[in-house]
């Protein structure tokens, strides 16, 4: 059975270029080759404790702090400055001093009492006055940050504002009671956009004992206003969860069942042509709202059939005590089904088209899993990991997790010792992409074939590192 499995592989590996997922995709006979006493009468009470909540992960100062300088390039002070903080704020927001208005007055730039251009934060406050962030023309960049302008920029950049407003007397006092603070403390829209950000969870608990203090924010308060607003703008981490989640399992399940083959007709017959003409023997398609945006240095890209796989994976890891953000990603995987194959088997999740020569292109339902580590240290284990407990070898009798492969494929856009480097090459129409992996040396030539197949779309390429055993597949191996 393993002898089927590559000469298989290598009919496959004749063409110009080989798509990842294409030697997972085989038919079903090659995929799947492989080597109480009674109790006493009287009664007693006992007490039981009450269960307590799984603790649920909450993102730290620290964990905002990596976004936003990997993301954007922000590294606050210590000491924070209004200025610093309206910087931060415009980055995030992309907000700048050529925001869009209908009204020709506004879209001038506002007359600052104590800030002028060139000056550090000019662009960004003309930017966040016209977002309607920044209300006064004294701004005060200079002056060191408090805890309470933090909350009021945060707010409105947030998108809370007007919610701000609707909140009466009685409303706003109860909101402020939970972080302590008397209703008299703040007045008017202050306490309006205070008890916004606390009922909102824009300011989180950790912050209640600052706000009752008062005076400066500290760097850790400001990153993490910072971090809240990325959140409440869908600008963070897009995730399902954390695979120390209690629920993860679930929604692993959910993100499957809810995914079906990617149509993409445009697209798809770009690429589809590109499989007729021998440029590539296979491609995937992909949806960009699915982007984890994680950090490139801490993430890792998992591809797969199996959802008992992925269960499986996410138990693995929590078994070897290493912790990650998750996201889910629909894939669907295309390739040239072989006529002596035998006649192909349609399901739900697995479609094909017949073309001029017999063969088929068949549409198989995958999936990708990102990983993002909560350090590099966790991100290099996870390849001896794999190894050891998710891949399979003919000289081998080691349990695996179940439905494992011979040639996992795994990726990082960093780079990972002992990780070989291929190429991407892409073309987005939309929200959809088609990608199709190569060796580097295969990549110019795909290139200029999709080019020639579709001049309009936007074509693009860029080498990653991927795990040794799909880069020797893509080599012809079979392991």
């Amino acid at each position: 059975m393993k002898k089927f499995t590559q000469i298989t592989l290598a009919a496959l590996l004749a063409a110009p270029v080989t798509l990842g997922s294409l030697s997972f995709s085989l038919p079903a006979s090659a995929a799947t080759a492989t080597p109480v006493p009674a109790a006493p009468k009287a009664t007693l009470t006992v007490q039981t404790p009450a269960a307590k909540p799984a603790a649920v992960y909450t993102e730290s100062a620290a964990d905002f702090a990596q976004f936003l300088q990997a993301k954007y390039g922000i590294q606050l002070p210590k000491q924070t400055t209004k200025g610093d903080f309206i910087q931060a704020i415009a980055a995030i927001t992309e907000a700048s001093s050529t925001a869009d208005t209908s009204d020709k007055d506004a879209a001038q730039a506002p007359a600052f009492s104590d800030l002028k251009p060139g000056d550090a934060a000019y662009d960004a406050a003309v930017g966040l006055f016209h977002n309607g962030v920044l209300t006064g023309t004294e701004v005060h960049a200079q002056d060191q940050l408090s805890i309470y302008t933090a909350v009021f920029l945060a707010v409105k950049a947030a998108g809370f504002k007007e919610l701000a407003y609707t909140y009466p007397a009685d409303k706003t006092a109860k909101a402020l009671a939970k972080a302590g603070i008397k209703p008299n403390r703040l007045q008017g829209q202050a306490g309006q956009e205070l008890a916004a950000a606390i009922d909102t969870g824009l300011v989180p608990e950790s912050l209640y004992p600052a706000l009752v203090k008062g005076g400066a924010a500290s760097k850790d308060a400001a990153n993490i206003l910072l971090g809240r607003v990325l959140v409440s703008q869908g600008k963070y981490k897009n995730e399902i969860g954390r695979s120390s989640d209690a629920d993860i399992y679930s929604k692993l399940y959910a993100a499957y069942r809810t995914a079906d083959l990617i149509e993409a007709p445009e697209l798809r017959k770009i690429v589809d042509q590109a499989l007729r003409e021998d440029l590539v023997t296979g491609y995937n398609l992909k949806d960009s709202r699915f982007d984890s945006n994680f950090i490139d240095e801490l993430t890792l890209t998992y591809g797969h059939d199996s959802i008992n796989h992925a269960v499986q994976l996410i138990g693995l890891l929590r078994s070897e005590g290493i912790d990650a953000d998750v996201q889910f990603q629909p894939k669907t995987s295309a390739f040239i089904y072989l006529k002596e194959w035998g006649e192909p088997k349609e399901t739900p999740d697995y479609k094909v088209t017949q073309i001029e020569n017999g063969n088929y292109i068949a549409y198989a339902k995958e999936y990708d899993i990102q990983f993002e580590f909560n350090n590099a240290a966790d991100k290099a284990r996870f390849n001896d990991i794999v190894l050891n407990y998710a891949k399979k070898n003919s000289n081998s009798t080691s349990p695996l997790i179940i439905n494992s492969w011979w040639q996992p494929l795994y990726y990082s856009p960093t780079a990972l010792a002992n990780f070989p480097v291929i190429t991407n090459n892409k073309i987005t129409l939309g929200h959809y992409y088609a990608q199709s992996f190569s060796l580097k040396e295969n990549a110019k030539a795909i290139q200029d074939g999709f080019r020639k197949l579709a001049p309009e779309a936007k074509i693009t390429s860029y080498n990653f590192w991927v795990d040794q055993p799909f880069f020797n597949y893509l080599n012809g191996g079979s392991e």
